[in-house]
């Protein structure tokens, strides 16, 4: 398969930015609709894999960012020196948890779910892009609502939120799926 000259034009625009690039500024740029956009992405993403390469297109939500293939991880990280992040707590985890699966949520929420004191994780959450405010809510005090980033998704191996996984709706639903979880790892 050989890309056309709009679909390598699209690569630059990409390799260029360096960041997600939403579906609707890459209409703009090409001066076509959305679907002639995922349709080219889905062309130069099938490319990308056809050649093996160490560079990727990943789709986020519907967006677009050029990238390195996880495989290629550890070299780019020693040219880059690039310091090892530092995994999330359990704390951190679990308002992830939270957020994503009720967002937009306020702390307030994220609070009283956990039942502890939340502000620190999810300004530290924020800080690391991995969650975003959403906007003010029409209450007392105009509490401030939080969602993810494209950043979580990428961090996640996400395309969208839609693909995290079901939550469980029962006590025996859950022990039902942990079963079947185990079963499989044997």
């Amino acid at each position: 398969m050989k890309l056309t000259k709009t679909e390598k034009a699209a690569v630059a625009v990409l390799f260029a930015s360096g960041e997600p690039i939403p579906a609707s500024r890459l209409a703009q740029v090409f001066d076509c609709d959305e679907a002639s956009v995922h349709w080219m992405m889905r062309r130069v993403m099938d490319y990308f894999d056809e050649e093996e390469s160490s560079l990727q297109v990943m789709r986020l939500d519907s967006q677009y960012q050029m990238s390195t293939r996880e495989a290629f991880q550890e070299p780019v990280r020693k040219a880059l020196e690039m310091k090892k992040n530092q995994p999330l707590s359990q704390a951190a985890m679990e308002v992830l948890a939270i957020v994503a699966y009720n967002q937009p949520v306020t702390k307030a929420f994220v609070e009283q779910i956990r039942g502890v004191d939340s502000s620190s994780t999810v300004n530290m959450l924020a800080d690391r892009g991995l969650l975003e405010e959403k906007g003010r809510l029409d209450l007392p005090g105009r509490p401030v609502s939080y969602g993810t980033t494209v950043h979580f998704l990428r961090s996640f191996g996400l395309e969208s939120i839609g693909e995290l996984p079901l939550v469980p709706e029962s006590d025996q639903e859950e022990q039902e799926l942990e079963g079947q979880v185990r079963i499989e790892k044997i």
